[in-house]
């Protein structure tokens, strides 16, 4: 803004300093044409006056007449004097007084140059001056520092250029910056896939050198390392499929295909999903809910990120509860709550369940910490949200589908 109010007090010296020079220039010419009409008149004036006394029969209109006349004849009479009516004067002090106004006159078109010199080379020293910043601009970004800011903003074809560095480098900087953190990210996901995988493969490999290296063992014992070799490793395609499934998420990689479906269906699929797991720990769970509640979602998806908090109610839930569901619908949403009777969610973790690879000091030997973080991120691409509470007895996910 600065600039720009000081590009239009220059605009306004030079337009004021223009109409000075010229207001000048005409008064020269004004003054000059005086001195010529006043000189030649007086010597009119004079020859008048001698031609009324040596020759009074003529008239002074006689000769207004002969003085105003249009007749371009020449009587060559002034040659004998050394005077050319075409390029002389017969009054000599007129040439004189031409002589010096031209002089004035040259005078003055020569600081008029001047001027206008003295304004263009300072213009281009300005403009040279912000080419070099511009170039030192662009090598700095060139050396990645970013932390640079161009106050210009005024409305010239270099300001308008500075303004889009400026764009360009606000660009760069928060790509290196969003670059940065993704590295960040990178080896942190890598340390945290890295050590969810550790503890499964290394129990895996002791017990398959216990198999192999004692060909006769109880054939009781050799079942259970068996059974648990298939448990890790059940465990480690689950962690995988979900590192998958959420990298896709991350580059937008996902096509959903959202229709309105009946959340009673979604639950009843869900449900199906940890049938297993319900079975083995003696687990019910309890649907209660209004009819006709349609959500706009992807169906499949839905499904999985459902499942997974059901399967994280039933891990820490004990044998023998119950899992209690409710769904219903208002004017602004659709709202799903599951609440399950376990050993709840301390205060301090709270607040980090939803984050990737997190596990809270109540988390279950199976979990992996990645099943809620992976269905909060698809409640959320279906315009949802997915809150919790916990008590001293249980936890409640409350899971909010907004109408569009």
């Amino acid at each position: 803004m600065k600039n720009k109010i000081e590009l239009k007090k220059s605009l306004k010296i030079i337009l004021f300093v223009s109409i000075c020079l010229l207001f000048i220039f005409l008064i020269i010419n004004v003054i000059a044409y005086k001195k010529y009409t006043v000189n030649f008149n007086n010597k009119i004036e004079q020859i008048v006056i001698l031609l009324s006394e040596k020759y009074p029969m003529l008239t002074e209109r006689e000769i207004m007449e002969i003085l105003n006349s249009d007749s371009d004849k020449s009587f060559d009479i002034f040659d004998k004097y050394g005077i050319d009516l075409e390029k002389d004067s017969i009054i000599i002090n007129n040439d004189n007084i031409f002589i010096v106004f031209m002089i004035l006159n040259i005078i003055f078109i020569v600081v008029l140059i001047f001027i206008l010199l003295f304004i263009f080379f300072k213009y281009n020293k300005k403009i040279d001056k912000e080419l070099r910043n511009i170039t030192n601009y662009i090598e700095q970004i060139n050396k990645k520092n970013y932390n640079l800011e161009i106050d210009s903003i005024s409305e010239d074809e270099l300001s308008i250029l500075k303004n889009e560095i400026y764009k360009t480098t606000i660009m760069l900087k928060e790509a290196c910056v969003n670059s940065n953190l993704d590295k960040k990210n990178l080896k942190r996901a890598l340390e945290d896939i890295s050590h969810q995988l550790k503890t499964p493969l290394t129990s895996i490999l002791i017990m398959l050198d216990n198999l192999m290296d004692d060909p006769d063992m109880n054939t009781d014992i050799r079942s259970d390392f068996v059974k648990d070799i298939k448990r890790e490793v059940l465990n480690i395609n689950f962690f995988v499929q979900s590192i998958l499934k959420l990298s896709k998420f991350d580059v937008n990689a996902i096509h959903f295909i959202r229709e309105g479906f009946d959340l009673g269906n979604i639950l009843n699929d869900s449900i199906k999903n940890v049938s297993i797991i319900c079975e083995l720990k003696n687990i019910k769970i309890n649907v209660k809910g209004e009819k006709d509640v349609y959500v706009y979602c992807d169906y499949k998806w839905q499904v999985e990120a459902i499942t997974n908090i059901l399967k994280n109610c039933i891990e820490h839930s004990s044998n023998n509860k119950e899992i209690d569901i409710s769904f219903g619908k208002n004017s602004v949403y659709s709202i799903l709550e599951i609440r399950d009777y376990g050993c709840g969610i301390s205060k301090k973790d709270l607040p980090h369940i939803f984050e990737r690879f997190y596990k809270g000091e109540n988390s279950s030997y199976e979990g992996v910490g990645i099943g809620l973080s992976l269905s909060k991120t698809i409640i959320e691409s279906d315009n949802g949200t997915i809150s919790v509470e916990s008590f001293s007895n249980g936890t409640k996910f409350i899971i909010k589908y907004y109408k569009n």
